[in-house]
């Protein structure tokens, strides 16, 4: 912890900057003269904090996760520093109750998550309307950010604006969840949480829950729904950071907590499932800062001009049968299919806690019959106890063939047991001739067999059972 702060104060030292601003600004009477100052200074700790950050990355000192964190951290100091410099040079004379503000980071920059070229998404709380003071404070701290060349999102609301405006609209309920006190009067930042709490995070979850899975898939829609596009988004594409954050979000306003580990502590993840999130997360930030860098913009495409470049910069090598590039890009689409792997877990979660509908749901094409020791729930088909696959690897086959024979969908608990159980696809799962007899019919059933094998290659069961198939999902060449 120790080493982590002092980390910190080598990328900025917002004491230290304060004190040289107070020291230069003393004899300054002119306004536009302290203001020039401050401008400078903070310019200079800007440049000198990105590129130590850059450097760190680049030399593999720190990986995506804490690049994120660090670039957050900078801008944090920069606020901060520039809200006080506001306070010097309109102090109030007389304040009032009405004059309280906060600034509040939210969006991704809530979450503490930046990129080299984000936008920095502020909001500028009052108790009530915005008064004069509070109107030069804000104006002088917009206009200083956006003369250092910063992208910057804001609002200026009173917590009556928030709580209204986060009821009616999913984007702002979303941006406001992730809320952080960054400066000022953290009581009046404590006093929105608690009204954001009980006025809007009381409602129904699942309706939150529906509505960010919504517009999780008119987002894939648009950018074209698929994990295997040879030049990604690996922001908004599909598996990619955006659906990791909608999972955030979901296990935020479902289960009020405010990290990972907190869901292992629910009960929500497993530990092994929570270092998966972990590692895809940090996975796709890396990639994202690299992309970044090299692009020198907030470019968010993998294109092929960067896959070789970014894939040498993280160490990936040529190997018998696959070179560098070909094995990182295998490596972001495995991350990418474990990102959906973790979206059906949370709904299976969030289902069985709120005793719901199904989320996403396949209509049933004909009455089920035998069922061959599987049980519906829902109208999805699901396993009959904890304990199935473990008992009888086989039935991973099995629950497949069930659900192409009789129309059913897969409930997402089933999802969950088979990604836990994999290893159990071993040779003599391999060699059962009831398994290999369910998966040729499967494969050569004239009732869309794409269908039931593209549910076992996202399940991770087709390339273990079949494992020449294994060997090259994900591979491009």
């Amino acid at each position: 912890m120790a080493a982590q702060k002092k980390r910190k104060r080598d990328l900025i030292d917002r004491a230290a900057l304060q004190a040289r601003i107070e020291a230069a600004c003393t004899d300054m009477p002119a306004a536009g003269d302290r203001r020039r100052i401050v401008l400078e200074q903070l310019r200079s700790a800007i440049e000198a904090g990105r590129t130590m950050v850059q450097t760190r990355f680049e030399a593999v000192e720190i990986d995506g996760n804490a690049a994120k964190g660090e670039l957050a951290f900078l801008f944090d100091q920069i606020i901060r520093v520039a809200h006080d410099a506001a306070l010097r040079e309109y102090p109030a004379a007389n304040p009032t109750a009405g004059d309280r503000m906060a600034v509040v980071a939210v969006g991704g920059y809530g979450r503490g998550e930046l990129a080299p070229f984000s936008d920095i998404d502020l909001l500028f709380l009052f108790p009530w309307k915005q008064t004069a003071h509070g109107e030069q404070i804000v104006e002088y701290i917009l206009y200083m950010l956006w003369d250092l060349g910063l992208k910057i999102g804001h609002a200026t609301r009173s917590i009556e604006d928030c709580t209204r405006l986060a009821k009616a609209d999913l984007t702002i309920r979303t941006a406001l969840l992730e809320a952080r006190y960054l400066w000022g009067d953290q009581n009046l930042y404590l006093e929105l949480r608690k009204t954001f709490r009980d006025q809007v995070m009381s409602r129904a979850a699942m309706d939150f829950v529906k509505g960010k899975l919504g517009e999780r898939d008119r987002r894939h829609e648009k950018m074209g729904d698929s994990r295997y596009y040879v030049e990604p988004n690996i922001k908004d594409g599909k598996g990619g950071l955006r659906d990791l954050q909608t999972l955030y979000w979901i296990a935020k306003f479902a289960y009020e907590v405010d990290s990972v580990p907190d869901l292992v502590a629910r009960g929500v993840l497993t530990k092994a499932e929570a270092r998966n999130f972990s590692k895809d997360q940090n996975f796709l930030w890396s990639v994202r800062f690299h992309l970044h860098y090299l692009s020198g913009r907030p470019e968010e495409r993998l294109t092929f001009d960067v896959q070789t470049s970014i894939s040498k910069r993280m160490g990936y090598a040529d190997r018998a049968g696959a070179s560098d590039v070909e094995r990182f890009m295998k490596h972001y689409y495995i991350v990418a299919k474990d990102v959906g792997d973790l979206t059906r877990i949370f709904c299976a979660a969030i289902e069985a806690e709120n005793m719901s509908k199904p989320i996403i749901r396949l209509p049933r094409l004909r009455k089920a019959r035998d069922l061959m020791g599987f049980d519906i729930d829902r109208d999805r088909l699901t396993v009959a106890d904890e304990g199935q696959f473990e008992r009888d690897p086989a039935a991973m086959i099995r629950l497949f063939f069930v659900a192409h024979n009789e129309g059913l969908d897969i409930h997402p608990r089933a999802l969950r047991l088979v990604t836990q159980n994999l290893k159990r696809i071993d040779k003599s799962v391999r060699e059962d001739p009831d398994a290999n007899r369910m998966f040729v019919e499967m494969a050569s059933s004239i009732d869309a067999p794409e269908l039931a094998l593209t549910r076992m290659n996202e399940a991770g069961v087709f390339g273990r059972f079949l494992r020449d198939f294994g060997r090259v999902v994900g591979q491009t060449q």
